[in-house]
């Protein structure tokens, strides 16, 4: 188990960082709590994001920053590391979103990136999340190299990503079923995640190009592809031509037909063909016939997903597990409706097959469902940002800018810990008795600035 580096906090970290603007720091707005004990639990039963009422105009940072009590926890790592990994940054482009404490948070995220890495050995997290079985885990590597190739660190990305294809995905025929060839190496994968990772190496290689990396890839991505491609042929035997698996590792359990799943692999299977163009790649199945597969998939699952969800536009259940049976009272209630909200959902956003009627759908589904608190994710009594970035990308692709700027305000404000900045995977709701930390330490979660942010980047 890898534990918290620096659990003293040696310094300050923002004490030491010319960075950060000394006007954003603001006092929380106490009287909320002075006035109502039962404050959090009224947060936990409102519909509606009660921030929505608090602010008028384009949100402000500093505002937002002012409403609540910031987190407070231990750093998992010493500040004084993350600021040397901080000065070692050569970005590009230059970090500056005109925001000195979103600048902060996005160079703090990647600094995080070699702190929680092991070498090119990826690590989740920190406390339980060091353990040996998360490593695989392939948001850690989708995040990192996202990240980190948005920021033009092409180097170290092609790094990360080749070390990960080349140790996570099966190349040999096993007697486990579940270690097969072109599968994740990882206790319980997502569908979603086979087709995240094709798309993360098509914008690694048009970020970065091929080199020092592309050529070692190309076999273990090409079976990752052909056990796509069987699983949908399966589907076409078994259950009317939508791809039956595991919605996340959480739940790996409730292996179904889930529409975000069906998303993803449409995506995934669009971006190999664009992938292997660029490339000038001769894969396993041809081209046309992947684009013929994609094609019939998207159109099977929207057709499913308009004979699932409610005709009432109004309605803020929108179901991704295919013939769901229940109605819950908030997107907060009960396993499916949380895990729906928190992932299962905004990943169905984030896999642009959705028309935009249905994406607004989407995203006014979390607004009035109970599904955020100062934009940032409900997830049952608590907040649980590390999937975020799905939601702030489909947020920008609809040009829904305020939405934008409340959650990725929300999160910096009060998903990263007060000083240190460090993004624990859960957070307790601002001002809670027991402390701010839920869950422990995770890269996906810091990370969140550093992906969304560039596409406020000046430059």
């Amino acid at each position: 188990m890898k534990y918290s580096k620096g659990e003293n906090n040696r310094r300050n970290f923002l004490r030491t960082t010319a960075a950060f603007s000394a006007s954003a720091i603001l006092m929380p707005s106490l009287s909320l709590f002075a006035k109502d004990g039962d404050q959090i639990e009224k947060w936990r039963n409102s519909m509606e994001d009660p921030v929505y009422k608090m602010i008028t105009g384009e949100p402000d940072l500093e505002n937002i920053m002012g409403l609540f009590p910031r987190p407070k926890g231990k750093p998992s790592f010493d500040p004084l590391e993350i600021r040397e990994n901080m000065e070692k940054l050569k970005t590009f482009p230059v970090v500056d979103t005109g925001q000195p404490f979103l600048d902060l948070s996005i160079k703090t995220g990647l600094a995080y990136i070699d702190a929680t890495f092991e070498g090119n050995h990826p690590k989740y997290g920190t406390g339980v999340y060091g353990n040996l079985e998360h490593d695989g885990f392939p948001p850690t590597i989708i995040a990192a190299v996202d990240a980190l190739s948005s920021w033009g660190l092409n180097d170290r990305a092609k790094e990360l990503f080749r070390y990960w294809v080349i140790n996570f995905i099966n190349i040999r025929i096993h007697a486990d079923p579940n270690m097969g060839k072109g599968k994740i190496h990882y206790y319980g994968p997502s569908i979603v995640e086979y087709g995240k990772i094709l798309h993360t190496a098509t914008i690694l290689y048009e970020r970065a190009g091929k080199e020092c990396w592309w050529a070692d890839c190309f076999y273990q991505l090409d079976l990752l592809t052909e056990y796509v491609l069987q699983l949908h042929a399966e589907a076409l035997k078994n259950s009317k031509g939508l791809i039956i698996g595991a919605p996340e590792a959480d739940t790996r359990k409730d292996s179904d037909i889930y529409f975000h799943n069906n998303a993803w692999i449409v995506k995934g299977l669009n971006q190999w063909v664009k992938l292997c163009k660029m490339a000038n790649a001769t894969p396993t199945t041809p081209l046309q016939s992947v684009l013929k597969i994609s094609g019939q998939l998207k159109d099977t699952t929207l057709k499913a997903i308009n004979e699932t969800w409610s005709s009432d536009k109004t309605d803020w259940w929108l179901p991704i597990l295919y013939g769901s049976k229940i109605k819950p009272k908030s997107l907060t209630d009960g396993r499916e409706a949380s895990y729906t909200n928190y992932r299962y959902m905004i990943e169905l956003l984030s896999s642009d097959i959705l028309s935009s009627e249905m994406a607004n759908r989407v995203v006014e589904a979390r607004l009035n469902g109970g599904g955020q608190f100062c934009g940032m994710t409900r997830f049952m009594g608590s907040l649980d940002d590390w999937t975020l970035y799905d939601y702030l990308y489909g947020l920008w692709k609809l040009g829904r800018k305020k939405d934008f700027l409340i959650s990725l305000y929300g999160h910096i404000s009060y998903h990263q810990c007060e000083g240190h900045l460090t993004a624990f995977e859960q957070f307790n709701f601002p001002g809670y008795p027991d402390g701010s930390k839920k869950a422990d330490y995770c890269l996906p979660s810091q990370l969140v600035a550093a992906r969304a942010g560039r596409f406020l980047n000046k430059s």
